[in-house]
């Protein structure tokens, strides 16, 4: 199976981005891929808004990129835009650092006005690094997620199924342009009657 990486481009440890982040891990898992989680907001500040790739956290989440064949984002939208966060994460990336890679763009936010930053404002920067496919994303309304008392977070039903349908294309993807476990390329049918 696949390498991938997660990425949580929320600067709170407690947000619904966060939550979904850790909601896809888990799914990836159980289909049998192998998932590496970055929280941009643990990286430093310093190293990451001066673009320091010497220091060993920009050095490490370069190579994490790097060896990653699907990467997949999870981002606030913020005044109908993705986070400052990740645009600065991205920044740090060459010009081609999502090359041959799959990624699945994924937004939380308060309302449905702003489904359309991941078509207008996201796929278009995600798209300018080269993967091989960026998948359809999904948008999560914040409504539909809830934080338990424990510190947990309770996906509405039909909100967990969305997702779960959008990792699955995410992850037909993956075997499409990687192969599988055997390194054979999966043919076209596959992907076409995996629904």
């Amino acid at each position: 199976m696949a390498t991938v990486l997660t990425v949580s481009a929320s600067p709170s440890a407690t947000s619904k981005s966060a939550a979904t982040r850790r909601l896809v891990d888990e799914q990836l898992r159980a289909l049998g891929h192998t998932v590496h989680a970055l929280d941009a907001r643990e990286l430093p500040p310093a190293a990451l808004l001066g673009a320091d790739t010497s220091h060993p956290a920009m050095a490490e989440t370069l190579r994490l990129f790097e060896q990653a064949q699907g990467v997949v984002v999870v981002t606030p939208v913020y005044k109908a835009s993705y986070s400052g966060l990740l645009k600065t994460l991205l920044d740090l990336l060459p010009q081609s650092g999502l090359a041959a890679k799959v990624v699945l763009p994924l937004a939380t936010g308060g309302t449905t006005a702003h489904v359309l930053a991941i078509d207008y404002a996201l796929r278009p920067v995600l798209s300018s690094l080269g993967p091989a496919h960026v998948v359809q994303g999904y948008f999560l309304l914040d409504q539909d997620i809830s934080r338990e008392p424990d510190g947990s977070s309770v996906f509405a039903e039909e909100t967990r199924d969305s997702l779960a349908r959008a990792v699955r294309r995410f992850a037909e993807a993956l075997v499409l342009h990687h192969g599988d476990d055997d390194g054979e390329q999966a043919p076209p049918e596959y992907v076409l009657s995996a629904a």
